[in-house]
């Protein structure tokens, strides 16, 4: 199986047979695998399709490619799933971003809440930011898909919610362990929503205030089942699901 790798430039604006220059992650990658002139690779830059092409030149820092063909190819869940996640502490982030790029979500909302460990303001949000969507290229490259997840930039969960539109195609769910209804029940009534966007909080939840905040702006509460899942477990679960149910 050919190589897989990320292109920022556009490539539907190049004509075949067209010689590129790979950009740096992408040749270090093909030289890595020790490829050679002739030998194919398969790009992506994220619109959707993916091109063949093949390797003309290995230099010492520069790899050229040349564009043989182009391939539509669509391994995207049928609704657009975000995830707007109160970031957990350590690395654990990173495992969300690349399981979630994995299981088909689109999105990934990094948040601060009440009760947040990891806060994150500035240039060091922004590296986090750049980081997280270089784990999600990667995840895309490895899982296949010809899109990769957006990670957006680090907000708090008030001003995420104060900035969210008014959008009625589009369903919004809060994860919470003392909500009433199952997920399921609150899934059965979604119908044919294009737009899910999935809210779960930190360890120990969000508070209640947020949780009061999070219903006005339309989310509906729903918990997961009878055990208490971690902050970086529960997201996930309900990605899978949504993923291996033909969402």
């Amino acid at each position: 199986m050919a190589a897989r790798l990320f292109v920022e430039q556009p490539l539907g604006a190049l004509a075949l047979e067209a010689e590129l220059a790979l950009p740096p992650g992408a040749a270090r990658h093909v030289q890595v695998l020790r490829l050679q002139p002739g030998d194919e690779v398969t790009l992506f830059d994220g619109g959707g399709d993916e091109w063949i092409a093949a390797v003309t030149a290995m230099g010492r820092s520069e790899v050229r490619v040349a564009l043989k063909s182009r391939q539509p190819v669509d391994r995207e869940m049928k609704r657009s799933v975000t995830l707007a996640v109160v970031m957990p502490a350590n690395d654990r982030m990173d495992g969300i971003v690349e399981k979630a790029c994995e299981l088909g979500a689109v999105a990934i909302q990094p948040l601060m809440s009440e009760r947040s460990v990891l806060r994150l303001q500035g240039d060091r949000a922004e590296k986090k930011r750049a980081h997280w969507q270089g784990v999600a290229i990667a995840a895309a490259e490895q899982c296949g898909r010809s899109k990769p997840l957006q990670v957006a930039a680090v907000k708090t969960l008030a001003q995420w919610l104060a900035e969210l539109p008014d959008d009625a195609d589009e369903q919004r769910w809060l994860l919470s362990p003392v909500a009433a209804q199952p997920l399921s029940a609150l899934a059965s009534k979604a119908g044919d929503a294009g737009r899910i966007v999935v809210l779960s909080g930190p360890e120990g939840g969000l508070s209640e205030a947020e949780e009061q905040s999070a219903r006005a702006r339309g989310f509906s509460a729903a918990k997961l089942g009878p055990r208490i899942l971690r902050a970086d477990t529960a997201p996930l679960a309900v990605l899978g699901w949504l993923s291996l149910s033909g969402s």
